[in-house]
């Protein structure tokens, strides 16, 4: 038999396909992940520490007592007050938003316990429009400062907001940005604590606002934060940035920030802070 017209008799051997949704990859170090275990780590990645971004309702899950969150405001929505017209009208992408996350609007808010403590609760959405701070957004924290200054209750807001003031609704966007600060003095002059915690990204409008405006402002590590984005700033002055530019730990460093919290260690935090502040 001619060597040529043998036969291999090794075949090749056929993949087996990994399923889907059983694994993630790192953002931080390309590194694949056992989905469980990265939820078992609070969705931080066990080999580089990076930190995923995570939901609204997972984010409050991990910081309230079990069961103990109350929301309230649920069932606000944006409307369209200019009828924005664009590649898809602003009525349509908050409609497509709502069924992509299950949520109503970009800003969940509400009451609960923390080690038994009640305090106000609040946290931004990035998955929502960028987690941008439209009319809805704007009046849902407005009515939550104003309810633990009723209340007197300590107030934690966790802001995960890369899109700043929604274009799509103009003025009423960017009005929310004095409204927000506006409520917060009302609290800070009548003794109330805020606790402003940055997750990434949180830019713009939202950095611009409330999100800077906390007695203590603690930030997840290597979170994106700042107004605007850092290529654009390259672009516009035309000089390299410093390394790190815009990161919790470049913010901390330069005195922006209190202090860097691992996410395991955030509702600990939170309870020593206002255990210290309330004197007990």
């Amino acid at each position: 038999m001619s060597f040529f017209s043998r036969k291999p008799i090794f075949r090749k051997s056929k993949k087996k396909d990994i399923a889907a949704g059983l694994w993630t990859k790192c953002s931080g170090c390309g590194e694949l992940i056992y989905n469980k275990k990265l939820k078992e780590a609070g969705n931080v990645c066990p080999k580089c520490d990076y930190h995923f971004r995570i939901g609204a309702y997972e984010r409050i899950e991990s910081i309230a007592d079990p069961g103990s969150f109350y929301e309230m405001f649920k069932d606000m929505a944006s409307k369209d007050p200019l009828k924005f017209k664009g590649p898809t009208g602003y009525s349509a992408k908050v409609k497509k938003d709502q069924k992509a996350t299950g949520l109503k609007e970009a800003a969940v808010v509400g009451e609960c316990c923390v080690e038994s403590r009640k305090i106000a609760l609040g946290a931004t959405d990035s998955r929502f429009i960028m987690g941008s701070m439209g009319s809805v957004v704007g009046e849902k924290i407005t009515r939550l400062i104003e309810f633990a200054d009723a209340e007197k209750l300590p107030l934690v807001i966790v802001s995960g907001s890369g899109g700043g003031a929604r274009m799509y609704e103009g003025m009423y966007s960017l009005m929310q940005m004095a409204k927000t600060s506006a409520a917060l003095d009302r609290f800070n002059r009548n003794g109330g604590f805020f606790i402003s915690l940055l997750t990434n990204p949180t830019m713009a409008g939202v950095m611009a606002s409330f999100a800077s405006l906390g007695d203590i402002i603690m930030a997840e590590p290597k979170a994106l934060i700042g107004f605007t984005g850092p290529r654009v700033i390259k672009q516009t002055i035309k000089q390299d940035l410093p390394e790190g530019f815009q990161s919790s730990e470049f913010l901390l460093e330069h005195g922006l920030i209190d202090m860097i919290v691992q996410r395991d260690q955030i509702r600990k935090t939170i309870v020593s802070l206002i255990e210290y502040t309330s004197g007990s």
